[in-house]
């Protein structure tokens, strides 16, 4: 009978860190340039009240290219560029807590839920900051009656003032209001949203990889079952962590200070159907991100490996 095939998952101490380092930079930023529209798609799809000014993902993307052209998708982009350190720390985290808590289990699903949140209970800290600044902006245009915020008419004038300008007048803006805790305005419901999402998703990918394993033949790549597996992974844990997302965009745009209460509303004015509001942009967002992500990160391990184990793994 033949051998059930475990796809092989590379570890922490298999990697060559500083190859590891500088080709995850290059990789972290070609994901978020690619999937960045979405993102912004989604965020005014949630903020929205019913459908005021989308009527779904592709109307906002048609209405938002007419109106605003390319750079309305990319608003906000400079700023997000900072989540590259979340970005390093988030993939440091994970690796080096599934090496931990390896030592006390080999269970592969309780080494990835533990990493994983963990992992996100990092990246959120440095994250929520910068998503506050990127979202508000992100709203400009035709979203930004919407937001508490607004950029007076000198940040639109010059190349350099539509990328720091705009920023710096958001970010003094924010301060002025709420002080520094207005950009930590949404960690609690960031942690709610995205620790489950990240605790969800690697054990789902890993049971997928491992499930289209056993239906795909015998020579089949594994880089391929695994692309196949992200998109799953991914369109599982948007759609349990859904809800509370549309609550953590809305805390966080409209400057609101309750979790609860903003739920409580939210079903109040828009049913439980609003609860599902950017759940098909976040899915249409999350399978070529998942299948990008997959596809770099495993490769990007592969590379990193140490010379003397590359010619030891089956691929």
């Amino acid at each position: 009978m033949q051998q059930k095939r475990n796809i092989q998952i590379i570890e922490w101490e298999d990697l060559d860190k500083r190859k590891f380092y500088s080709f995850g930079v290059f990789m972290t930023m070609t994901i978020r340039a690619t999937v960045y529209p979405a993102t912004l798609i989604r965020t005014r799809l949630q903020v929205q009240k019913g459908k005021s000014l989308y009527s779904g993902t592709f109307d906002a993307f048609f209405k938002i290219l007419r109106a605003e052209g390319v750079r309305g998708l990319y608003r906000g982009f400079m700023v997000n560029t900072f989540t590259l350190i979340s970005g390093q720390a988030y993939i440091t985290t994970y690796e080096l807590v599934r090496k931990y808590v390896s030592q006390y289990s080999e269970d592969n699903t309780v080494k990835s839920l533990v990493a994983g949140g963990s992992a996100s209970l990092v990246a959120q800290s440095i994250t929520v900051p910068i998503d506050v600044v990127s979202q508000q902006l992100m709203m400009q245009g035709q979203g930004q009656h919407l937001t508490r915020f607004r950029l007076s008419s000198n940040s639109e004038t010059g190349k350099s003032a539509k990328v720091f300008g705009q920023t710096r007048n958001i970010v003094a803006q924010i301060f002025a209001v709420d002080g520094f805790r207005g950009f930590y305005r949404g960690y609690v419901a960031s942690l709610l949203t995205y620790i489950p999402n990240s605790a969800v998703w690697w054990p789902f990918y890993h049971f997928y990889a491992e499930q289209l394993s056993k239906l795909a033949p015998s020579d089949c790549p594994h880089l391929i079952l695994q692309a196949m597996a992200g998109p799953l992974a991914a369109a599982t844990a948007s759609t349990v962590t859904n809800p509370m997302d549309v609550v953590r965009a809305r805390v966080q745009v409209e400057g609101r200070t309750s979790v609860i209460e903003t739920f409580r509303q939210l079903i109040k004015e828009e049913g439980c159907w609003g609860l599902t509001k950017g759940l098909s942009a976040r899915i249409i967002s999350s399978t070529p991100t998942a299948i990008v992500i997959v596809v770099g990160y495993e490769t990007l391990k592969k590379l990193s490996l140490r010379p003397e184990l590359v010619d030891s793994r089956h691929w």
